[in-house]
């Protein structure tokens, strides 16, 4: 398994241009809210059922699947493991609240979109291809990578 100091490296590859990096900055966790918002639309009566939690927050697919990517960051670095934490547990707060107010498919499916568009008008300005089209596990990477560039600003 590659370091993250070595998933950086390769990320960074394609991510030289300042007005891309400034798209990823927005995009990449726009994406990732996204995504808990629409994985936390997934009804989830079974799994609060089958792990007897009651709490919302807790006891939907979302978190389910964070607690795995959790790991995968924990694997990398302990400190990158709390900043995506932190984040994890934003993103399921506030797409929980966003759900009280808003249909949370939709508004999650607009975002992913909407940021995914801006996430390809960047590396079109960049002249080079995303990197998860070499490896799906940039996927992950992009938003460890942008709390990263931005903890160093």
């Amino acid at each position: 398994m590659k370091t993250i100091q070595q998933w950086y490296d390769d990320y960074a590859v394609s991510h030289q241009n300042k007005t891309n990096q400034k798209i990823h900055y927005i995009c990449v966790p726009a994406i990732f809210f996204s995504i808990v918002g629409m994985i936390m639309s997934i009804p989830s009566g079974f799994l609060q059922k089958t792990l007897g939690i009651a709490n919302p927050m807790l006891g939907n697919w979302a978190s389910v699947l964070l607690v795995l990517l959790l790991l995968f960051y924990l694997r990398l670095s302990f400190s990158l493991f709390l900043r995506m934490l932190g984040f994890s547990i934003l993103c399921v707060m506030g797409n929980y609240y966003l759900g009280k107010y808003l249909p949370l498919f939709t508004t999650s499916l607009i975002i992913f979109i909407v940021a995914w568009i801006g996430q390809f008008y960047g590396h079109k300005i960049e002249g080079k291809k995303p990197s998860f089209f070499k490896d799906l596990q940039f996927l992950l990477i992009g938003p460890a990578w942008v709390f990263e560039k931005l903890s160093r600003s």
